[in-house]
């Protein structure tokens, strides 16, 4: 039993004092919902295909109604009827409720009292909701209590994120889910999806990159799946990502339907946990892409008046962008599931980016090994994508195996942990700039050697590819991009068969 509360210490104090009756709160509980629920098992045992995947014994405030729910579950999922008098066996020895009243008297008076079993769903969440609510109380004492006593051994940081492990654990009791679809009901999310893609710009089912070829090639960003964006340092993924995020969110539009709910036409809202850069760097990337003005020159206030008032032209329209970053470090997987879950009911959200999934932590259990680790970090992006709705793109780093190459394209083999990544993705994508290892072979200038460097390094300036390794959905292969390094910048690649006509 859990100290009282200071405040309630005072007021012990005071009626000792008064010599005046003290009034306590007792815990939300509805035992009229609890005996309406049992009563409709007991007389019709399809009620409890109703409940039972989200009610639970310990939901029940009494608990000898938890008992008798426990019981008539164990019975029918045996395949046996649970009635007053198959359980009347199970309850024979049991104490009896008062003096007149035996537990097998109770469960014949819980069967007569009901009348029907339409109701019993609604009952259900009634007691679920009540159980939740002395969950949130007991949660809520400990906090005090743990912040009261001050243990040297359970400093604020601990305190607080146990509170959140154990808030975030609640919340995931809570999740019903859908149970079975029908394939019809199946079918018209199929049809429904193809007629949005069939009216939307560029005839995508997913949201835009922003990039042609690779829409073309993915079809967009596909709801629900879990996109590893990965390569080595240098090589431009979180410019890529970062051009990504900001194209979506610049390219959103919506609707307000006649029942008030809003209806996303183009493009969408953006979270981005950014576990390596801070907000300011990232924006000041996407400034310097837009503004087409260096990023090293905004760093270091090295630009003209023009520039500035270009700048602050572009960061205006910038501002009304639906793009929210999230720049704390550190964070485990559960805490940012929290946060997204916010962010989409808040908000509204349509695209979640990770940047990078190493630097997420799991649940922290001891003994747990690295590779475990991402296993669980990558199952539960996959989840939240799935349960939010939306594509998530999370950033990794590859292995340095790729350097002892000659080739030094990206491989799924190449992936830090690939078991689990390479196994929970729908799409692995890795990002390659050849310009990035032929620059640094220049040999000296005005030898043989020399020249052909230079031929070499014209073909490939200037250039990026993106190496869809992976595609549930659809064919691998390789998408060819611009890259503007000064602007940390991709776009699209002039094709020679795309140029536009000339005229003499």
């Amino acid at each position: 039993m859990t100290n009282p509360a200071p405040l309630q210490t005072d007021q012990l104090r005071q009626a000792a004092r008064a010599d005046t009756p003290v009034s306590f709160r007792e815990a939300p509980h509805n035992i009229e919902a609890e005996q309406a629920l049992l009563g409709a098992i007991l007389i019709n045992n399809e009620a409890m295909d109703r409940v039972s995947a989200f009610l639970e014994p310990p939901h029940f405030f009494d608990p000898l109604h938890g008992q008798i729910y426990e019981t008539a579950a164990k019975m029918i999922q045996a395949g046996k009827q649970a009635t007053p008098i198959t359980l009347k066996t199970f309850f024979e020895n049991a104490e009896p409720i008062d003096a007149h009243l035996t537990v097998p008297q109770y469960l014949g008076r819980l069967a007569t009292s009901a009348t029907t079993i339409i109701n019993a769903e609604d009952y259900g969440r009634t007691v679920y909701d009540l159980a939740v609510r002395r969950h949130l109380i007991v949660l809520g004492e400990d906090m005090v209590n743990s912040a009261y006593d001050a243990p040297i051994d359970f400093p604020p940081e601990s305190q607080i994120q146990e509170a959140e492990t154990r808030l975030y654990d609640l919340a995931e009791r809570g999740k019903y889910g859908q149970g079975f679809m029908s394939f019809g009901t199946a079918l018209t999310h199929a049809v429904d999806m193809a007629a949005a893609a069939y009216e939307r710009d560029g005839h995508l089912s997913g949201l835009s990159t922003g990039l042609n070829d690779l829409d073309n090639r993915m079809g967009g960003l596909q709801s629900s799946d879990l996109i590893i964006l990965a390569g080595r340092p240098s090589m431009g993924k979180t410019a890529l990502v970062t051009n990504i995020a900001y194209n979506v969110a610049k390219a959103f539009r919506s609707e307000t339907l006649p029942d008030g709910t809003e209806k996303v036409i183009d493009g969408g809202r953006v979270g981005f946990f950014s576990l390596e850069m801070s907000a300011e760097q990232l924006a000041t990337r996407i400034l310097s892409e837009q503004a087409e003005i260096a990023s090293e020159k905004i760093r270091r206030g090295m630009i003209t008046d023009n520039e500035f008032r270009k700048l602050s032209g572009v960061a205006k329209d910038m501002s009304v962008a639906p793009l929210f970053i999230d720049q704390t470090g550190g964070i485990s997987i559960a805490q940012l599931a929290a946060r997204a879950r916010k962010l989409k009911r808040q908000k509204g959200l349509d695209l979640l980016i990770v940047d990078y999934l190493q630097l997420l932590s799991g649940s922290s259990k001891r003994g747990e090994s690295r590779v475990q680790e991402i296993t669980e970090i990558t199952t539960g992006l996959k989840a939240l994508a799935k349960e939010l709705v939306v594509p998530i793109i999370a950033l990794s780093q590859l292995s340095r195996q790729v350097e002892a190459r000659e080739d030094k394209r990206p491989q799924l083999s190449d992936l830090r942990e690939s078991g689990s990544i390479e196994q929970d993705a729908d799409v692995v994508m890795f990002v390659f700039r050849e310009e990035y290892y032929v620059e640094r072979t220049k040999p000296r200038e005005g030898t043989p050697e020399f020249n052909d460097w230079q031929a070499k390094m014209m073909a490939v300036s200037g250039k990026a590819e993106v190496i869809i390794g992976k595609q549930r959905h659809g064919p691998v292969g390789t998408v060819q991009l611009a890259f503007e390094s000064q602007f940390t910048r991709f776009g699209n690649l002039a094709h020679d068969d795309r140029l536009p006509e000339r005229y003499e």
